[in-house]
């Protein structure tokens, strides 16, 4: 009994860590591909480095006008790309921090994302187009207008060969890249669709949106193949365990983690203040990073396979327990015989 109860505590999502030093609400977080650094930019018009696990402040990058919106780190831990509400893309070299190269929209850029061989740029902007771009030379290589409203958030698929959108229009859609002929539209989300993830083996896409849900779609089909609900508010961001067994969804002030392919809740995770604005696992994905507009950085462990399944057997915790209670009773009546 003593180990099933121990099980069950790890599996909560237990808060490590806060970081703080942003003046403003904090829109994205990203770890850096060997584990070891966490960048996130902030309303404050500034992206910062910090150091993973001691959550030390290594830099502030400073240099857009208006609210960071997104931050995404290359594979290959060299560059930082950065959008912004002053519609502009800037690339910084990682992790020193130094601007490299600036890239100009058309419209505030809130989502950025790049493939998995470094070598595109996808940012989805509020003019409802998806730019894609040479992330090498910083030229434009095409336009996709079929949106109706905002882009939120654009995603490239692990193998680079597709793209999913999500938008205030409340669809997703799936373009092949780099090509940008559109694949297919999801339909379904009665709300905007805030965020967008594929699963680590490019099959499943998850999206969270402003109808408080989380919908998990297939791919390439589009078909939906599961819905998760349960959050109170809008679900601002989605993210996939590097081993693609769980989901984290940030809406409100709590995270929720959540069972794939089985969509079952496994812990809610509270502690911001307020609305959770991104959320991202670690590379090895034993820690999710939180980013939230109470202007801070959370850092929450995040139980490993073993302690999930454990904590997810509620039955077999209310078996044991039924055990209990019945060889207590039938004792308890022995003696008073």
């Amino acid at each position: 009994m003593f180990t099933i109860i121990c099980c069950a505590i790890l599996a909560r999502g237990n808060l490590i860590s806060t970081m703080t030093g942003h003046t403003d609400l904090v829109q994205s977080v990203a770890f850096s591909p060997d584990g070891t650094m966490l960048a996130s930019g902030s309303a404050d018009r500034t992206i910062k480095l910090w150091n993973f696990p001691s959550g030390d402040l290594i830099t502030t990058m400073t240099g857009h006008n208006d609210y960071v919106y997104s931050v995404a780190i290359s594979p290959d831990g060299t560059k930082l790309a950065s959008g912004s509400r002053d519609d502009l893309i800037k690339l910084w070299n990682f992790p020193s921090g130094v601007l490299s190269t600036t890239m100009r929209g058309q419209s505030d850029v809130m989502s950025v994302a790049i493939s998995p061989d470094g070598t595109i740029l996808a940012s989805g902007c509020a003019d409802n187009s998806i730019k894609l771009w040479n992330f090498l030379s910083g030229d434009p290589i095409n336009t996709m207008r079929l949106h109706f409203d905002s882009v939120y958030s654009v995603a490239i698929s692990p193998d680079g060969t597709m793209l999913a959108s999500g938008s205030r229009d409340n669809t997703i859609k799936l373009w092949n890249i780099p090509s940008g002929d559109l694949v297919t539209t999801m339909t379904g989300h009665t709300s905007g669709v805030l965020s967008v993830a594929f699963s680590p083996d490019g099959t499943i896409l998850a999206s969270g949106s402003y109808d408080y849900t989380i919908k998990l779609w297939n791919i390439p089909s589009g078909n939906l193949r599961a819905i998760m609900t349960g959050h109170t508010y809008g679900v601002f961001s989605v993210a996939f365990s590097p081993d693609g067994t769980k989901l984290a969804s940030g809406s409100g002030s709590n995270i929720k983690l959540w069972n794939i392919p089985s969509g079952d809740l496994i812990t809610t995770m509270t502690g911001h203040m307020w609305d959770v604005n991104s959320v991202a696992f670690s590379p090895d994905g034993t820690i999710l990073a939180s980013g939230s507009s109470d202007n801070t950085i959370k850092l929450w462990d995040i139980p490993s396979d073993e302690t999930d399944e454990v904590y997810v057997s509620k039955s077999a915790v209310r078996s044991f327990s039924l055990f209990l209670v019945t060889t207590f009773l039938a004792n308890a009546l022995y003696l008073v015989q």
